[in-house]
This record gives structure tokens, C-alpha cells and sequence, in this order.
């Protein structure tokens, strides 16, 4: 039996590039959504599992299915076979092959999210809703730490030690980015943020923010030692994170900051959320940029011996 096409371009593909290359920005914008939309459904999830959602049918069914569409966007756009778009989770759909585990794992979210969707009403105290709640953000959380440890084991040796904080920063942005958007769900049920969750929402986020930063600089301190420093990007690579920092920690902490003196309400909320989506595309994209120049350089040392 000879080899199709497509397998032949994806042994090729994989022998001229043994490393992840950095996706465009299009392509990095979709992963960011799609960690937004795990991130919306971990916090639902966790907070119907608990028991502090507040009640309502609508109020979880809006989160939910703006999750669905985050999460769900990336294989629409996979399945109109444009130009670097054409693959999900490793899965390309267009060309009717076999989905990976990781595509199966992210398409696994899909059932406790439609048990969610068909269980809440109410106060959302039914036992069998936070079962599902739990379910839910179990089975977001599993899919977002496979996608990183496949992310991460086509890296180097020595980059691989490089990006050790990745999983957990992962996991801490799409709490961030998803709080962000599972706050403005809420805020447009009311036409303004519901007054007894404003005060300790705004703590929670800008904790996250404050975590993620922290775990941020970290990331891009290992990537600035010894064995990498020569392969480090230097001004486009520091404007990009500045950028990106601008864009996701100072716009929408001032955007919190000034709904919780003033109760602007939606607009600002939506503000921080758009701001905090474009800000990680462009860290995300410049993360693997940089890890993408550390392995084509090792790659090369190797290659010169």
C-alpha cells in the first residue's frame, strides 16, 4: 500500500522541521480563543461544581455557549481548508483523516458541556449539575495540559528545561482570559456587573493577573540564560512583550479599576476582555517565536558537529 500524499508532505515537514515553528498571527489568534473558551468553561464549571453560581438558567447557559463558540472556531476555520488554518488540535478535518488524541481529548469537552447546557435551571443546586459542572472543567483542564505536553515534546532537550513554567502559565491564562470573558456574560445579563460579586470578582482577576505576570517573567528569564542567551530575540522580541504586556495586564486593570469606582459597566468590561485576547495572541506568538529560535539554533550546533 503506497503512501497518500498528505502523509508523504507530513513525514517531509516533519523531517525538515523537528521543532514547532511559530504560528502566524491569524492561527495564534484562534489558540488564543480557544484558551479563553477552556478557561470560561474550567471557572463555570468549578463554580457550579461548588455551588457558588449565581442562579438562573440564562446566566450559564450565555458562558457556556460563548465557551462553545471560542472553543468550536478553530475546527469551523480548520474545515474551509484556508492556507496554515487547515489543522486542529493535529487533525486535519478538510482532508477526512483520523482525529489525533488531542483533537479527540478537546472534542471530549463537548459532553459534559451539552450535559451542562441541558441540566441548569434555577439556583443550579441539582446534584447531578454540579456533577457535570465538575465533569466540565475536569475535562476543559485535561484538554488544555495535553495540547501544552504535545506542544512541549517536540522541543529540544535543552529547550524543554526552558519551558518548564509553560503548562502552569498556560492553565493560569486561561483562567485570567476566561474570567475576563465570564465576567462581561454576566455583566450583559444586567446591563452593569452584579453588585454582590463586583468587589471580589476584580480581587480574583487582578490576582490572576498579578500570578500570571509573575509566572510570565519567569518564563522569559530561563529563556535568557546562559545556553540560550545567544539565540534570545532582541528589540522586536522586547517590543512585542511590552506590547503585549501593555495590552494584557494595564488596560484591563485600569478597565477594573475604574468599573468598580465608577460602575461603567459593559463596555469597560468588554474593553478588558478584547484588550486581554489581543495582548496574549501577541505574547503567545512571541513565546514560541523565541522557543522556536532557541531549537533551530541548537538544531544547527548539532548539525555542525
Amino acid at each position: 500500500m503506497q503512501p497518500s500524499s498528505d502523509m508523504q508532505a507530513c513525514a517531509a515537514m516533519t523531517e525538515e522541521r523537528p521543532y514547532p515553528l511559530p504560528p502566524a498571527y491569524p492561527a495564534a489568534l484562534l489558540r488564543m480563543l480557544a484558551l479563553s473558551g477552556y478557561g470560561l468553561w474550567m471557572l463555570l464549571g468549578l463554580a457550579l461544581a461548588l455551588g457558588i453560581y449565581r442562579g438562573g438558567r440564562s446566566e450559564a447557559l450565555l458562558p457556556l455557549a460563548l465557551g462553545a463558540v471560542f472553543v468550536s472556531i478553530g475546527l469551523a476555520v480548520a474545515c474551509l481548508r484556508l492556507p496554515g488554518l487547515s489543522e486542529w488540535h493535529g487533525w486535519f478535518p478538510a482532508r477526512r483523516s483520523r482525529p489525533t488524541r488531542e483533537a479527540l481529548l478537546a472534542l471530549a469537552a463537548y459532553l459534559p458541556m451539552l450535559a451542562v447546557a441541558g441540566l441548569v435551571r434555577g439556583d443550579n443546586a441539582f446534584w447531578a449539575t454540579r456533577l457535570a459542572g465538575a465533569a466540565l472543567a475536569l475535562c476543559s483542564l485535561a484538554s488544555l495540559a495535553y495540547t501544552v505536553h504535545r506542544y512541549r515534546r517536540r522541543l529540544s532537550e535543552g529547550v524543554l528545561r526552558c519551558s518548564a513554567q509553560l503548562p502552569v502559565s498556560r492553565v493560569v491564562a486561561a483562567w485570567y482570559a476566561g474570567g475576563l470573558w465570564l465576567w462581561l456574560c454576566l455583566a450583559a445579563q444586567d446591563g452593569a456587573v452584579h453588585p454582590a460579586g463586583t468587589r471580589p470578582w476584580i480581587m480574583v482577576l487582578l490576582v490572576l493577573a498579578l500570578l500570571l505576570g509573575l509566572i510570565e517573567g519567569l518564563r522569559w528569564q530561563a529563556l535568557s540564560q546562559p545556553e540560550g542567551r545567544s539565540a534570545m530575540p532582541r528589540t522586536r522580541g522586547r517590543t512585542a512583550r511590552f506590547v503585549a504586556a501593555l495590552l494584557t495586564y494595564a488596560v484591563p486593570s485600569l478597565a477594573l479599576l475604574v468599573v468598580d469606582l465608577s460602575d461603567a459597566g459593559m463596555p469597560l468590561v468588554a474593553l478588558a476582555a478584547i484588550s486581554c485576547l489581543l495582548g496574549r495572541t501577541i505574547e503567545q506568538r512571541a513565546y514560541e517565536a523565541a522557543l522556536a529560535q532557541l531549537c533551530r539554533a541548537g538544531h544547527a550546533g548539532v548539525r555542525g558537529r
